[in-house]
């Protein structure tokens, strides 16, 4: 047949892993029968050939009993999963055809007659990782290694400790938790302390997903905080206080910033780390999925020559994103722009950006303040945390910057009074606020495996919120590529007010968030449940998705069971090679 370069290049890798021989490999590219698109069409033309069996692990659930008879180093090193046991054989599932000394040494081991059932790697990899634990390999030679001492919490050894964190398995440990939750796409590493157990989740597209580890990383729990400690060059000493750092590493020739945490809890210090990817890249205007009205207003407030944009919404919904992405939208020769952020998430060609120090004295404040004296066009501000930061940034806009922001509240009518409450007098928010975008992320249906969704929930759902009945609503019902979740992948939600005269009135009035909203929603708002709900007749995402991120008191009856608890399945990706 006519091979092609992908195929070329498959069988050469799985000669090279010793799953495919020479011979058979020539043989495959002189048969014009055989499909050779996948890794899984030739395990399964081996499994004829050379009389195995085949299996692709859908259907089949590992005895976890026959796991406990092998040691978890081999069998993650040789990529091999037993099975079952009957009639005193043991199947053991291997993508290595010919690479047999896994198996030699397991028969060696334990004396078992052992039978290789071949199976995709992929699959392998995600199932061995997923009954034995992230880290079961470096967490057997912990256990097995008698010199290494773990240093308890309540002992003031440090020099001890120190030596364990510097351990090679423990940071062999710590890269591959690194290296997994960067392929997994996640936003944030937890890592949580509890009386018996030692908790690692990652969160992916917004949503927490528990992670296996093996059982005996409880053990080793003060020396992996320790490590990631050095590595973000913490003090080890100290057990009482919560500390802040960050770690630089890089993946694949991608660099990855990440900001860490530590806070003392009852049974340890729990560790969260928020993953900043430093070579992403930003989407367009146009690509941001807004509504062409919404969209429009928006690059309306962009060319004005003064005031204040104000992005809104809680801890992780895209608020910097949309940010930068507007700067770049207006990033040219002929205007400064100057970013004052704390972290730099994006590093933009042209813009001057400030890191927050707050070690070294250099706050929002008192950045901003030195910021108006190098004649800038446009400024942006990370967030308004405080009074002083507010003013500064109202006094900005009304001696002739254009100044963006991000604020934290739940809408966006509540960014108006929540800049009166930081102190902010309601006559100069009336006069320099110009316009209000709160927003949130959604889930994206994966493309794999969404399908029409007629359950009655989602039909009651429907009638209630006014989508037509014709109208086609999906659901994911997971699958490998989505590693069984149904979503891959997030798009925001946007909620869009002008600050035109009728509502700079009311807030001169200082009157509440609800009056604000309720002229705005006279005057064509568009709230965040709105516009979900325009991504669910798209077929972008789903009913319980948009009433996860938005609480819509619309179907508050019916939300219960609309909104089943998820169930994740966590796949490892394939090993790469991760500095740190």
């Amino acid at each position: 047949m006519a091979q092609t370069q992908n195929s070329a290049e498959l069988l050469d890798r799985m000669v090279a892993g010793r799953q495919l021989s020479a011979v058979d490999a020539a043989d495959l590219a002189r048969q014009s029968s055989v499909s050779l698109q996948t890794e899984e069409d030739i395990l399964r033309w081996l499994a004829g050939e050379y009389d195995v069996s085949f299996t692709a692990l859908d259907d089949i659930e590992p005895d976890r009993q026959l796991l406990s008879f092998f040691p978890a180093r081999i069998l993650l090193k040789e990529e091999l999963l037993p099975l079952r046991r009957a009639n005193g054989v043991v199947e053991i599932a291997t993508s290595r055809l010919f690479a047999t000394q896994g198996l030699d040494a397991l028969k060696t081991l334990t004396g078992l007659n052992l039978k290789p059932v071949l199976a995709p790697s992929e699959i392998l990899q995600r199932e061995l990782k997923k009954r034995l634990g992230v880290g079961a390999d470096t967490m057997g030679e912990l256990a097995e290694d008698t010199a290494l001492q773990v240093v308890d919490d309540a002992r003031d050894d440090d020099n001890d400790l120190d030596g364990a964190a510097e351990d090679a398995s423990i940071i062999r440990f710590v890269n591959q938790v690194l290296r997994d939750a960067i392929e997994l796409r996640a936003s944030d590493i937890h890592l949580e302390p509890f009386e018996h157990e030692f908790q690692i989740r990652y969160r992916v597209d917004g949503v927490l997903q528990a992670i296996p580890v093996p059982a005996q990383i409880k053990r080793f729990q003060p020396a992996i905080v320790s490590r990631l400690k050095i590595l973000s060059h913490l003090n080890i000493a100290e057990k009482r206080l919560p500390q802040d750092g960050r770690i630089k590493i890089r993946l694949d020739a991608n660099e990855v910033d990440i900001r860490v945490s530590v806070i003392p809890m009852l049974h340890g210090e729990a560790v969260v780390l928020r993953l900043l990817r430093q070579n992403s890249t930003l989407l367009g205007m146009g690509e941001m999925g807004m509504d062409a009205r919404e969209l429009k207003s928006f690059r309306r407030v962009l060319g004005l020559p003064h005031g204040i944009i104000l992005v809104t919404g809680p801890t992780g919904s895209g608020k910097t994103t949309t940010l930068y992405t507007a700067l770049n939208e207006i990033n040219d020769q002929v205007r400064k722009i100057i970013t004052i952020e704390d972290p730099i998430e994006y590093q933009l060609k042209g813009i001057n950006q400030i890191q927050v120090s707050e070690k070294a004295g250099l706050t929002f404040a008192r950045g901003l303040r030195s910021i108006l004296r190098h004649d800038p066009d446009v400024i942006l501000v990370g967030e308004i945390r405080d009074r002083e930061t507010a003013q500064i940034a109202v006094q900005a806009s009304l001696t002739g910057h254009l100044v963006f922001s991000t604020l934290h509240t739940n809408d966006a009518p509540g960014a108006v009074t929540r800049l009166i409450d930081m102190g902010v007098e309601p006559y100069l928010v009336a006069s320099s606020l110009e316009a209000v975008l709160a927003q949130r992320l959604v889930r994206v249906l994966c493309k794999h495996c969404k399908q029409p969704d007629t359950s009655p929930t989602t039909a009651a759902i429907k009638a209630q919120i006014g989508i037509p009945t014709d109208t086609t609503v999906f659901r994911g019902v997971g699958c490998r590529e989505c590693r069984n979740t149904g979503y891959h992948g997030r798009r925001a939600i946007f909620e869009w007010m002008d600050i035109d005269n009728e509502l700079r009135q009311l807030v001169l009035k200082n009157v509440s968030s609800g009056e604000i909203a309720a002229l705005a929603k006279r005057n064509g708002l568009r709230v965040l449940s709105e516009d979900g709900w325009r991504l669910v007749r798209e077929g972008i995402t789903t009913p319980e998705e948009v009433m996860r991120v938005t609480k819509d008191q619309s179907v508050s009856n019916i939300a219960p069971e609309a909104v089943p608890k998820p169930t994740v399945e966590v796949q490892s990706p394939r090993k790469s090679n991760a500095v740190v």
